[in-house]
């Protein structure tokens, strides 16, 4: 059975003059989880924030933050953001010369692993590490900046990992990133995926707690509501 959505807000669309009010506020409005979005100016063209404001976040909430990192080598940052906090560490596939001991090392440090595929990113990547994996991270754009489209072969994408993790009952959780808004979560959702990255879509409304229960809303009606 899939296991039950997750809504991620992305603080890369927060206000960061008042990042600690906005973490507050999309929890208080019904998120589950915060994502943390990690450039470098290297793998990606922007350059975010690091271990420290990792830190200053898991410090002052009882959610679990998934740190998305979009750097090079991704695993000489895994160790930092481990003891900064973070529940989950997600990094790129070519991100990584080794990606199996990057994932092992994940593991060992006592936070859930996941390898995040870029639109272009073929699926057989995932052939010998699937076993390593607690996430799965389907990029909708291409990363380095928030705003950005929905790339819509990303739904076909979603449906064939979604039946990798199926057939081989894996307990992994399929994670979409890029352009998630009300208007297409439903079809992402059936698509495959359970976990929902949105940054602008919420940031930029008037209304955290309306534009995350209207979420809700489109997926009761794509999936329903299931139980871990």
């Amino acid at each position: 059975m899939r296991s039950t959505s997750l809504i991620a807000p992305s603080i890369l669309s927060a206000d960061f003059c008042r990042l600690g009010e906005e973490v507050d506020s999309v929890l208080a409005a019904g998120a589950d989880m915060i994502h943390f979005d990690v450039m470098d100016n290297h793998y990606v063209p922007n350059l975010t924030v690091g271990p420290q404001i990792c830190r200053a976040v898991t410090s002052r909430i009882s959610a679990p933050v998934d740190v998305h990192l979009m750097t090079e080598p991704a695993e000489s940052l895994v160790p930092a953001f481990a003891e900064a906090g973070a529940a989950w560490i997600t990094f790129h596939f070519e991100a990584s010369r080794h990606p199996d001991r990057t994932l092992q090392l994940i593991r060992s440090l006592g936070v859930k692993a996941g390898i995040a595929l870029n639109p272009a990113t073929p699926l057989g990547c995932l052939e010998h590490i699937m076993d390593r994996l607690d996430m799965i991270l389907i990029m909708s754009v291409n990363p380095g900046f928030g705003g950005q489209q929905f790339i819509p072969e990303a739904l076909n994408k979603l449906t064939r990992v979604r039946r990798m993790i199926d057939e081989g009952g894996y307990p992994i959780r399929l994670e979409v990133d890029g352009g998630v808004k009300i208007q297409n979560i439903g079809a992402i959702a059936a698509a495959g995926a359970d976990t929902f990255v949105a940054g602008s879509a919420i940031f930029s409304a008037p209304s955290y707690g309306e534009v995350i229960s209207a979420m809700r809303s489109e997926l009761e009606k794509s999936v329903g509501c299931p139980e871990n």
